[in-house]
């Protein structure tokens, strides 16, 4: 399945070949820099199972990006519900994405997520989209300012599920985005 395409990238399923290159950005100590942990194989693979079943059930979730011209697979990039009450309603949409390291300043995530919050407002009819991150994870929260997410400081909060010996990575930013504020965006950019 196809969710999309861009210039450059191929936002799709997962297949059972794009197993490695989940597992290479989530073991990765650059990549998870701002996460609780780097996963191991066993933990990627029920991940990269989970995933897949989320996509095939709701339509929405983490898909694998690749590049157009050959169909590498490069990270993921996805629109998810969020598991986060009472800091974030049930129901709330989350984009987020991982990139692996050899393909990090290319522009590649603000593409994926550009065209992902357009399947999200025009497809698939939700509301608002919002993304969180850690305050230091500046290569995040800068993604999130060039798609035109702004930043709500009265619903920043600390994540529930960092363990208690990184509390360095507790406290999250969160950048929102409105369908009638991105419709605006895009209704100037092309004028």
């Amino acid at each position: 399945m196809i969710v999309s395409e861009t210039e450059r990238l191929r936002i799709r399923a997962w297949k059972e070949a794009d197993r490695d290159l989940f597992f290479e950005i989530n073991n990765d100590a650059e990549v998870m820099a701002f996460f609780p942990h780097r996963r191991n194989r066993e933990e990627t693979d029920a991940l990269f199972d989970r995933v897949g079943q989320g996509i095939a059930e709701t339509g929405l979730g983490f898909f694998a990006v690749a590049l157009k011209k050959d169909d590498r697979p490069i990270g993921f990039c996805g629109l998810a519900y969020t598991d986060l009450e009472p800091h974030l309603p049930k129901g709330t949409v989350e984009i987020g994405w991982r990139l692996a390291a050899p393909f990090w300043g290319k522009g590649y995530i603000t593409e994926a997520a550009s065209d992902l919050l357009r399947y999200g407002f025009d497809e698939k009819g939700l509301r608002e989209i919002v993304s969180f991150a850690v305050p230091d994870n500046t290569r995040s929260t800068a993604v999130m300012a060039r798609l035109g997410m702004h930043r709500d400081p009265a619903r920043d909060f600390n994540h529930p599920r960092i363990p208690a010996d990184k509390p360095q990575l507790v406290r999250h930013v969160l950048y929102a985005i409105t369908r009638a504020e991105w419709q605006a965006q895009r209704a100037k950019d092309v004028a």
